[in-house]
C-alpha cells in the first residue's frame, strides 16, 4: 500500500497547472492526502474532485471560503470516515479528515500555522494538545493509528535549511518543536527520521516569494507519523522532491 500526503496550497490551482491528476497515473498511490485544499467539492472540476477508481472525502472551514481544507482519495472504501476531533473551535477551520480500516485509522491534518501574532500561535498549541489527545483516546480503542500532513513546525535543526535564522520564527519555536518531541515520547513514531535519522537537506517546504526552492532552501514540516506497534509493517518513506505545483512537495510511505 502507498500513502501520499500533499499540501497543495490550492487545489484549483495546482490542477489548473496540470499537477494533480497525474500524481495518481504516475505514483498509483492506494490513499492520497491532501492540505490546503482551499476548496469545496461543488467548486472542484468533475475530474478532480472525483477520480476514477477512488473514493473522496472532503471536509472544509464552516466560517471561511477559500481557506484552510483537507481532503482523502482511497481506492477501497473506509469502513468509517470521520471529520474534526470533536473539538468545535478547531473543527471549523475543516482541518482534519480521517478513514478507518481493519488494521489501522489514517488522519489526514492541516495544522494551524502560529503566524499573525500570539493569538493564532496560542491557537495552534491548544490544536496540538487537543489533537494529541485525540489520537491517545484512539489508541486506548486499540486502533493503530497513522497521521499525516502539514504539521507546519520543523522539528530539529537538520530539518530545516537555516536554523541559526529561525529560532525566534513560528514553525521552528522550541514550544512548537517540544510538542513534536512530546508525540514522539508517546511511541509514535516519526517515519521518515527513522528510516533516514541523518539525512539533510531533504525539505518538503520552500517559500515561493524568495525562490528558495532553486537553492533548496527549504523545511521539513510535512510528515508522517505512526504509532510504534505498526511500524513493522512500514517499508519505506520518502519525498517527490522534483515534484510541483504548489510550495509543498508531496512525501509518500509505503506499508
Amino acid at each position: 500500500m502507498k500513502i501520499i500526503s500533499w499540501n497543495t496550497n490550492g487545489l484549483r490551482a495546482t490542477a489548473k497547472q496540470g499537477f494533480f491528476t497525474p500524481l495518481f497515473k504516475d505514483e498509483r498511490p492506494d490513499i492520497v492526502c491532501l492540505q490546503e485544499t482551499k476548496a469545496e467539492p461543488e467548486q472542484l472540476p468533475e475530474e478532480v474532485c472525483n477520480i476514477p477508481g477512488y473514493f473522496s472525502y472532503f471536509s472544509h472551514p464552516k466560517v471561511k471560503k477559500g481557506y484552510s481544507g483537507v481532503a482523502i482519495y482511497c481506492k477501497e472504501k473506509p469502513k468509517e470516515i470521520f471529520y474534526g476531533i470533536g473539538v468545535k473551535k478547531f473543527d471549523t477551520e475543516g482541518r482534519i479528515v480521517g478513514v478507518k480500516y481493519k488494521n489501522f485509522t489514517l488522519i489526514n491534518g492541516y495544522f494551524p500555522n502560529g503566524g499573525q501574532g500570539p493569538e493564532r500561535l496560542r491557537y495552534k498549541l491548544e490544536f496540538y494538545d487537543a489533537f494529541l489527545r485525540f489520537i491517545l483516546k484512539l489508541r486506548k480503542n486499540s486502533e493503530n493509528v497513522i497521521f499525516c500532513g502539514d504539521v507546519n513546525t520543523a522539528h530539529e535543526a537538520i530539518d530545516l535549511a537555516r536554523p541559526k535564522a529561525n529560532e525566534e520564527n513560528t514553525g521552528f519555536l522550541p514550544i512548537e518543536r517540544a510538542w513534536i518531541s512530546k508525540v514522539i515520547k508517546n511511541n509514535f513514531v516519526d517515519i521518515f527520521r527513522k528510516f533516514y535519522p541523518d539525512k539533510k537537506d531533504v525539505y518538503t517546504y520552500w517559500d515561493q516569494k524568495t525562490r528558495s526552492r532553486d537553492r533548496n532552501v527549504g523545511w521539513r514540516i510535512d510528515y508522517f507519523f505512526a504509532d510504534i506497534k505498526i511500524l513493522p509493517k512500514i517499508k519505506n518513506t520518502g519525498m517527490l522532491s522534483d515534484y510541483y505545483g504548489s510550495d509543498h512537495c508531496p512525501v509518500w510511505l509505503e506499508m
